[in-house]
């Protein structure tokens, strides 16, 4: 690749760390889109171990890139997103990296499809993790700072896209539980999620 495209991507690319998502972190403050999918990225790099037979590298690949089209569209919550939303960020997206150098526009498009085609282990786990980290999130962040709906979405979002695996059910279970506790226990005192280990 040279370096002028590279550049290109990046500069394409950095807008995520500028874009807004619905959800705050601990301290109140509005998170980015690519802080999200840093952290979706992480969580995929720390379960390599729990999926032996998956390609956790390739995981992590789609954690990096699916919400790239966000760099054009912005974020919209998942509760309010249409599926002219969908059609349009798609579209943008695909006129982007066909734009890119061949090599890294096929690697590019070959991952969009099985994401969003949800067959394989691979897209099932990604698709999994990016919903686990906005109710991970969600359980830092204030609660003063969620919207009505969300009580409820942080009860039982996402328990039919884990379902595939024992882990992540259980990692699911988890973050039920701290939900509730949370709930039970309002703001007060330490944010779920932050431990005195520290």
């Amino acid at each position: 690749m040279e370096a002028r495209n590279f550049l290109e991507i990046l500069h394409v690319a950095e807008r995520l760390k500028d874009t807004p998502r619905h959800c705050t972190t601990t301290n109140g403050r509005t998170e980015s889109v690519a802080e999200h999918s840093w952290r979706v990225s992480l969580m995929a790099l720390l379960l390599k171990g729990e999926f032996p037979n998956a390609d956790m590298d390739k995981v992590v690949d789609m954690c990096l890139i699916h919400d790239l089209g966000e760099c054009f569209t912005g974020d919209i919550p998942t509760f309010m997103k249409s599926d002219r939303d969908r059609a349009a960020e798609t579209l943008l997206l695909r006129q982007w990296v066909d734009t890119m150098p061949a090599d890294v526009s096929a690697r590019f498009s070959a991952l969009y499809e099985e994401m969003d085609s949800q067959q394989t282990t691979e897209s099932k786990i990604y698709k999994a993790l990016d919903k686990l980290e906005a109710l991970i999130q969600h359980n830092e962040s204030p609660l003063s700072t969620w919207s009505e709906n969300e009580y409820e979405l942080n009860r039982t979002y996402a328990f039919d896209t884990v379902a595939f695996s024992k882990w992540l059910t259980e990692l699911r279970r988890a973050i039920l539980d701290d939900t509730l506790k949370k709930l039970s226990d309002g703001d007060a005192g330490k944010e779920v999620g932050v431990r005195e280990s520290i």
